[in-house]
């Protein structure tokens, strides 16, 4: 399936797919969208902002930190792919996909408290998402597990504070 998924992406569409994807390395498109949000969203933007940032850096920790530490899968072969992308990619596990933690975990975090900015930011976070097998970085169930950590994490980020109330109270 991920030779598949490789082949199957126009030349043209690869490089918008990596375009989108160098503007999320190292969280920066989504840092981006969380200041586009507090400036110029009020109160709601700054809201969404927040939220997206915090369940972006747990889902990082825990993709990053935690689950790659513990399954130290590796990369698919280079081989696979008919193009140089897959060159061009980290020495660490391929399991689970941290982008796509990231980039999940940002958006779901967004969209209660800003349904729109949230469906405009599931637009990059599903091109991450497909560039990740696409590049070969990852194979796709790396890119469905970093989508469920970063829903767990978007989860989690959101309802803690209460959770933490009801219990110290």
């Amino acid at each position: 399936m991920t030779q598949q998924v490789a082949r199957r992406v126009a030349p043209g569409a690869g490089k918008v797919l990596s375009g989108v994807e160098e503007a999320a390395e190292s969280t920066k498109l989504w840092c981006g969208a969380a200041v586009a949000m507090a400036c110029f969203g009020g109160w709601r933007g700054r809201t969404a902002a927040a939220a997206g940032l915090a369940a972006m850096t747990v889902a990082q920790l825990a993709s990053n930190g935690v689950c790659k530490q513990l399954a130290d899968r590796p990369r698919p072969p280079k081989e696979w792919f008919p193009h140089d992308e897959a060159d061009d990619r980290p020495d660490s596990s391929s399991f689970p996909s941290g982008h796509t933690a990231a980039a999940v975990a940002f958006t779901a975090a967004v969209l209660p408290t800003w349904p729109a900015a949230g469906v405009t930011c599931a637009v990059p976070a599903a091109m991450v998402a497909v560039e990740r097998v696409q590049s070969g970085a990852h194979y796709p169930s790396d890119v469905v597990a970093g989508a469920a950590v970063g829903l767990a994490c978007a989860w989690l980020t959101r309802r803690a504070p209460r959770l933490a109330l009801r219990h110290w109270t």
